[in-house]
């Protein structure tokens, strides 16, 4: 059985009710809310807060705010008026549970579409992406600069073992496990905002300013961090355009439209009868496609 908390204060005007509840010592995250135009609740265990309130209100304009011990929530009347009581003065536990019921109904619905709308807002933002990109690869590229051969020549690495005693295939999974926690160690050392691969994405703006350069570098830390936004890996193709680095240009493209036409056919399982989604995909396998051939064709000559 919960703990029902009854030393909660309220206030009130003419067009909006106030509520605080003390959250005795619990941490914001383990706070539950939910909230509909005639019902309120605040779950943190073993506490519990619950209010079937006296007329309804205007919940898409109610705010809640947690923090400094307590949960403070601003509720619009739906009619500018007192009220007598801030909940019903009933002991009708079947309305209670009627009232519950639809609250919790109401607050999964609302929950699924907010979860719609940001899947569609991702969706569209992979689209213009790959849209962007698409006129840039329709756009005519810059010549290519001749040709040359550079020699390089690498030192190898020596382990400290023996030939004799040497277990190379166990050496190497070593060596490669080393790279990974030294990489993780690198990435540990940055600030908050440095790890957020959206900071790093409006760091790179700084295209706009010519220094491309550093924003190649933004772009590719924030592909480190996540390297499922498509438009990073078109961003950063830009930048390689304007720096003369073809090759990488061209890798990053097409890891660009391979990606995006994963989504393509996801969205197309969902929604095969959509002609547009289907249009566009074949659209970005015919380049993907012709993008192989011309490559498998400069490899034969």
């Amino acid at each position: 059985m919960p703990l029902h908390v009854t030393d909660y204060t309220w206030t009130q005007t003419d067009s909006a009710v106030h509520i605080t509840v003390p959250l005795k010592g619990a941490k914001p995250g383990q706070v539950d809310i939910v909230s509909t135009d005639e019902y309120l609740k605040v779950n943190f265990p073993p506490f519990l807060f619950e209010a079937f309130l006296f007329e309804p209100v205007d919940d898409d304009r109610s705010t809640a705010k947690v923090g400094n011990g307590v949960a403070v929530f601003s509720l619009p009347k739906k009619t500018s008026r007192l009220w007598d009581n801030l909940v019903l003065s009933t002991n009708d536990k079947a309305k209670k549970k009627e009232i519950r019921e639809k609250a919790l109904e109401k607050h999964q619905q609302k929950l699924s579409s907010q979860s719609k709308q940001k899947a569609e807002k991702q969706q569209a933002e992979k689209k213009y992406a790959l849209k962007t990109m698409m006129k840039r690869k329709q756009a005519e590229p810059p010549p290519p600069r001749p040709g040359g051969n550079i020699q390089i020549s690498f030192t190898p690495r020596v382990f400290p073992t023996a030939l004799r005693e040497s277990r190379l295939p166990e050496e190497e999974e070593a060596e490669a496990r080393r790279s990974v926690i030294s990489a993780a160690e690198e990435l540990q050392d940055l600030r908050e905002e440095e790890r957020n691969p959206d900071w790093l994405k409006d760091k790179g703006e700084c295209f706009g300013t010519g220094d491309f350069q550093g924003a190649v570098n933004a772009y590719s830390l924030a592909l480190r961090l996540n390297p499922q936004l498509p438009a990073l890996f078109s961003n950063r193709a830009a930048c390689h355009l304007k720096l003369r680095n073809l090759h990488k240009a061209i890798q990053d493209a097409s890891k660009l439209y391979a990606e995006g036409l994963l989504d393509y056919e996801a969205a197309l399982r969902i929604d095969p009868q959509n002609e547009a989604l289907r249009a566009d995909a074949q659209r970005i396998r015919a380049i993907i496609q012709g993008s192989a051939a011309n490559q498998d064709a400069e490899r034969g000559g």
